[in-house]
């Protein structure tokens, strides 16, 4: 990505993240196994292929860490990684899961495997897990959720769009060799695919859009246990979650209701051979990952037509990913003990309360926050947790996952599922562990957490060009300062504002002070909404948090920046661009511009910048030039 650094200087101010990173975009290849390249694809294919090199060496006997967790890793990425094996059984390992499915011979035999079921992650569309209680977050709360479509989002099966038809015909293609390759005859493969496909649409217009998911609080719709218990005369819901939990709750979080309300619509006698069949095509895709190579390949069709990547991955690639998906914390610490060490951790630690600070004191001194609301605000901001690089303990769950080496590498999978969701439903009851890290120290990303109040960075982000020694301080706070402050500013978006200082559900706003911030995020929609990309135009209302905390990420970052000495706010933009640089495949772009909760990466770039004065100053940016936004136009929220 060396011409990445070759700055097209008269774009500037039309163009900021075309001047950037115009000249690499022209002449970058997008791997074939991947949708996109660059920005945070370079660095988790960097880390890919250390560690790759590093456990591969590992696999052969070679400098293996004296840690027992991480040995079990190794058993089960061999497991993952014998493809001789795997090959030889063919189909063979997902029959006896596959003939569960088929067995199910009514719906009140499909309720009484209900448990059963749920423990190895098989589909229904009435899932349940068990969370912190979004009011109370010192306890935790079942939870009554929704499984998602095949289809990435309800709109797609609407009718004239044309992407729905045409991956529903990928799915259907797909599926029917599956089929054929598992050993099913054409007839009831027609059948079973016909009958999914028809549940799945069904289901669709009861569950809420991406953009109505994005509205987070929403998901909290507590239902007493003797209401919950109402919401079907075909299903005893009340039964169901009292098997989960072992107890009678005294409550339940339905997170979409009118799906819940419309259950005995959705589950019926009418329909239960098309949800079998439903059931039966998921727990075919699912398997196929840990089958055979043709099947893995095979299997993978269907995301690759929503990604838009144009090949499988290798065989000895899908293993590694395979199997640190399960150990992914085991991986992760291995990663953070040997490339991020103790002294980067203490540095970033310092920027992040660095980045506390600033914060503090623009809430402080925000010109529109009543004192009542501002000290509130403050006190949220002084609970923040801060985490940085890698978890201090792995969590004890990973001591649980043991691999039994007689068994093939699906049956340890499933078994594996059911050591997880197990420990999920027994948390009921217990203590909330706030412990957890939500992310391995290996992934590419940072988060904020409402319900603890708490901003997480793992390892993987801390490096070029989001942070690096070889940078400039404004560079840095351009890169990694930004994203830090946006993971601040989650917590005063229009999803984390909604949260106190203990991560609880709970207005702390003065009904003038959130009718002016509501205001606000609403400009922000209407700043971005239409905004048109290569692959369509962007929803306003969809992106909201991310941009708010875009917003306050770099409007903050770029006031640490003027308070280091010899300050570079030229390089500070320019970084804020580069760390955006990205290639994607024009099926990508469409999926993430209908579910996804960020804006395109060019509209992250190029969008912000225009709020912010100094960005005009130091570019000479004027009306008539691409880049110029209107005075009364630019948003100003933290």
């Amino acid at each position: 990505m060396g011409e990445k650094n070759k700055v097209n200087e008269s774009l500037l101010k039309d163009d900021l993240y075309q001047a950037v990173n115009g000249e690499w975009l022209k002449t970058a290849v997008i791997p074939a196994d991947r949708p996109t390249a660059g920005g945070f694809s370079e660095l988790d294919l960097n880390i890919e292929k250390i560690l790759m090199n590093d456990l591969g060496e590992m696999l052969e006997g070679k400098n293996v860490p004296d840690d027992k967790n991480l040995k079990e890793f190794l058993k089960y990425y061999k497991l993952a990684s014998d493809f001789e094996t795997r090959n030889a059984e063919g189909f063979e390992p997902a029959k006896k899961y596959l003939d569960a499915v088929l067995a199910i011979k009514d719906l009140q035999d499909w309720q009484d495997k209900w448990l059963d079921f749920a423990l190895i992650d098989a589909a229904n569309p009435f899932s349940f897990f068990v969370d912190p209680d979004m009011k109370n977050t010192q306890e935790y709360a079942l939870y009554a959720d929704v499984t998602p479509l095949f289809l990435p989002d309800k709109t797609y099966y609407e009718e004239g769009n044309e992407q729905g038809a045409a991956l529903l015909s990928v799915l259907s293609d797909m599926l029917e060799k599956l089929f054929e390759k598992a050993g099913y005859d054409a007839e009831f493969a027609k059948k079973t695919i016909s009958e999914a496909i028809e549940y799945d649409r069904l289901i669709a217009p009861f569950q809420k859009d991406s953009t109505e998911r994005a509205d987070y609080v929403k998901v909290y719709n507590p239902y007493s246990f003797e209401d919950f218990s109402k919401l079907s005369t075909t299903i005893d819901f009340g039964a169901v979650a009292k098997k989960i939990v072992k107890t009678t709750p005294d409550k339940i979080v339905v997170t979409e209701p009118k799906f819940y309300e419309a259950a005995d619509r959705i589950v019926n006698d009418d329909t239960f051979e098309q949800l079998r069949s439903w059931i039966f095509v998921h727990t075919l895709m699912d398997s196929t990952g840990f089958l055979s190579d043709d099947v893995r390949v095979l299997g993978g069709t269907f995301s690759r037509a929503l990604s838009g990547a144009k090949e499988a991955m290798k065989p000895e690639k899908a293993a590694y990913h395979l199997a640190t998906a399960r150990y992914d914390q085991v991986v992760g610490l291995y990663y953070a003990h040997k490339y991020f060490g103790p002294d980067a951790k203490a540095d970033v630690q310092h920027m992040v309360e660095k980045m506390v600070a600033v914060y503090k004191k623009r809430l402080e001194t925000n010109d529109w926050l009543s004192k009542e609301t501002a000290k509130k605000a403050v006190a949220k901001l002084d609970a923040l947790g801060i985490n940085v690089g890698y978890p201090d303990e792995l969590d004890p769950l990973y001591e649980k996952y043991l691999v039994d080496e007689t068994k093939n590498l699906l049956d340890n999978a499933i078994e594996f599922r059911r050591i997880q969701i197990a420990d999920n439903f027994d948390r009921y009851g217990k203590p909330v562990d706030r412990t957890r890290w939500e992310m391995p120290a290996h992934q590419v990303n940072a988060y904020y957490n409402p319900s603890f109040n708490i901003i997480v960075f793992p390892a993987a982000i801390l490096q070029a060009p989001f942070y690096s020694l070889k940078q400039t301080a404004s560079e840095n706070y351009g890169g990694i300062g930004a994203v830090i402050a946006h993971e601040i500013s989650h917590a005063f978006d229009n999803n984390g504002s909604q949260f106190d200082e203990f991560g609880n559900l709970s207005n702390w706003w003065t009904d003038e002070d959130l009718k002016h911030f509501e205001g606000l995020a609403q400009e922000m929609i209407e700043e971005f909404d239409g905004l048109e990309t290569e692959a369509g135009k962007c929803n306003g209302k969809l992106v909201v948090s991310e941009n708010i905390a875009d917003a306050g990420g770099l409007s903050c970052a770029l006031e640490a920046a003027k308070g280091e000495e010899n300050p570079d706010i030229k390089g500070f933009f320019l970084n804020w661009a580069r760390i955006w640089c990205m290639k994607s495949s024009l099926e990508r772009q469409k999926l993430l511009l209908a579910i996804d909760v960020h804006a395109p990466n060019v509209l992250r770039a190029n969008v912000q910048p225009k709020n912010l004065q100094d960005f005009y100053d130091v570019f000479d940016v004027h009306e008539g030039d691409g880049m110029w936004l209107e005075p009364e136009k630019r948003i100003h929220i933290w």
